[in-house]
């Protein structure tokens, strides 16, 4: 499984690939909630990372605007983890004072 985060043109590109499954998003903030990790482009949602059936599966999602179908990956604590701390490297976390308690839910 190869994953990539880094900045790309003003935002943090969040890429996951593997033979069975693909994620990428871009983004340029993120908000934090107890269990959820939501993506923001230009003031849109773009997608979410989440955790909420009380399980140890994180999973990834795409907002498509005007469609609300969805496909859900599963993707590894690692990844997650590797979001969080470019986002706040960079300053992209728009509810710092949320990420001790999704650490702890969700990372931990």
């Amino acid at each position: 499984m190869d994953t990539t985060v880094t900045e790309l043109d003003g935002a943090l590109l969040a890429r996951l690939e593997a033979t069975d499954r693909v994620f990428e998003v871009r983004f340029d903030a993120l908000e934090v909630t107890d269990v959820t990790l939501r993506f923001r482009h230009d003031g849109d949602r773009v997608g979410s990372i989440y955790n909420d059936d009380g399980t140890d599966r994180t999973m990834a999602r795409l907002t498509v605007p005007g469609d609300s179908d969805f496909i859900a990956v599963e993707v590894p604590k690692s990844f997650v983890a590797a979001i969080v701390d470019a986002a706040t490297r960079t300053d992209r976390v728009a509810t710092p004072e949320r990420l001790a308690g999704y650490r702890l839910r969700v990372l931990d």
